[in-house]
């Protein structure tokens, strides 16, 4: 999915009715317009209904002064995979407020993944759980997203 331009929208008699089909369409859309994510090397490693899981690779520019990560990448990468679950659905969905607790300190190529998965959905709001991990499993951050859906959609609106 990465390193594509930006496409156009897909019009609504398009639109899968498979929930995965449209899950990973809307991430592909999403992510083509989404240059935040790119420029951060973010990666969709997966997309379903109400989840999704991002990686990242921590580069020497993304360290603070004590070396590690700086923890406002690792709130990107958590917040846009938190972004992804939650407009999973094809429902224009933007947060409404976000919190994060480090755990661990990430370092320099350390590959950080991201897994968010929905924990309540109700109307037009949603908690989302997001868990940072780096490649050998450590827990480096946990976060907790609450999302609010909008008018309109991701693909065909």
């Amino acid at each position: 999915m990465a390193g594509q331009s930006s496409s156009a929208a897909v019009a609504a008699p398009d639109l899968p009715e498979n929930p995965q089909e449209l899950a990973e369409l809307t991430a592909k859309v999403m992510f083509d317009n989404d240059p935040a994510s790119q420029a951060l090397g973010l990666a969709i490693e997966h997309v379903a209904p109400g989840e999704a899981r991002m990686s990242m690779t921590v580069r020497r520019d993304m360290l603070n002064g004590h070396q590690t990560c700086h923890g406002g990448f690792i709130f990107a990468l958590a917040d846009s995979t938190f972004a992804f679950a939650c407009n999973s659905r094809n429902a224009a969905t933007v947060a409404s407020g976000c919190t994060i607790d480090y755990l661990a300190p990430g370092y320099e190529g350390d590959i950080l993944t991201a897994d968010a998965k929905e924990y309540s959905l109700a109307g037009r709001t949603g908690v989302y759980d997001v868990q940072v991990t780096n490649q050998d499993g450590k827990r480096i951050a946990i976060f907790r997203g609450r999302s609010y859906r909008i008018k309109g959609q991701v693909v065909g609106d």
